[in-house]
């Protein structure tokens, strides 16, 4: 169970970290309402684990070794810099990376979505109707499941 919901770009969220092992993780959150795995491409594994009911899925990845390298939340008591998150529109977040040292970003629309992406943390952050539904980061790891440097 989640008990803090701070994003911590490179780090993690809460008291799920970059870098763990996915069996400990199970132990510590529980069996996955849903797994995917994809292993289409021959320098990584990636398996998806979906906490639908806790508003958070991560993606475990790496061939010899799969390590915690992404997370995706809808949680809507997610924060970052200290401001909850899930509901709030483009504008807002802008301003809120701009005021925490992130100006720079890229903007996409992805089957009706709007995708801003920014490169610290890998952070990309999707609107519907200029709301923002859900948002993921993660850091880089290479194909032994470590993670590289930021």
């Amino acid at each position: 169970m989640l008990s803090n919901f701070e994003i911590k770009p490179n780090t993690g969220f809460g008291d799920i970290l970059f870098g763990s092992d996915m069996a400990p993780f199970i132990k510590q959150f529980g069996e996955p309402e849903e797994l995917e795995n994809f292993d289409d491409d021959e320098e990584f594994n990636t398996t998806l684990l979906h906490y639908w009911k806790m508003g958070f899925s991560v993606f475990f990845v790496g061939l010899s070794k799969q390590t915690l390298a992404g997370i995706e939340i809808d949680n809507p008591n997610a924060l970052l810099f200290g401001q909850k998150l899930i509901g709030k529109s483009e504008n807002d977040i802008v301003s809120l990376m701009k005021a925490n040292g992130h100006a720079d970003y890229e903007s996409d629309t992805e089957l009706g979505d709007k995708r801003l992406s920014f490169e610290v943390g890998m952070m990309d952050f999707f609107f519907r109707n200029d709301i923002l539904i859900y948002m993921n980061f993660g850091v880089m790891v290479d194909e032994n499941g470590n993670i590289e440097a930021v």
